[in-house]
């Protein structure tokens, strides 16, 4: 389902316009990574949450050389999928 869809359907079921759908979608959005940023993770009630993850410093191999290289630590962001949303989708 792409954006378009997406908002059409929620304009749809909602009765809004596709305007307000959107700057709903947009704010919900720019919520998400500033909550991220600043406390860690951000839940969707049952869908489920992004949360930032420090990875640790390890060894890696470059596959052309096979020689071992240093991957430096590193923060990333991970969706964790919430188990009404896997009970509802399997």
């Amino acid at each position: 389902m792409t954006k378009s869809q997406m908002i059409a359907s929620l304009a749809e079921a909602s009765e809004m316009s596709k305007k307000d759908v959107t700057a709903l979608l947009d704010n919900m959005v720019t919520m998400a990574y500033k909550e991220v940023k600043t406390n860690g993770e951000f839940v969707i009630p049952g869908v489920g949450k992004l949360v930032k993850v420090d990875r640790p410093a390890r060894m890696g191999r470059n596959p052309a050389t096979g020689e071992t290289i240093p991957i430096p630590a590193k923060t990333v962001v991970k969706f964790r999928v919430a188990s009404a949303a896997k009970k509802a989708v399997l």
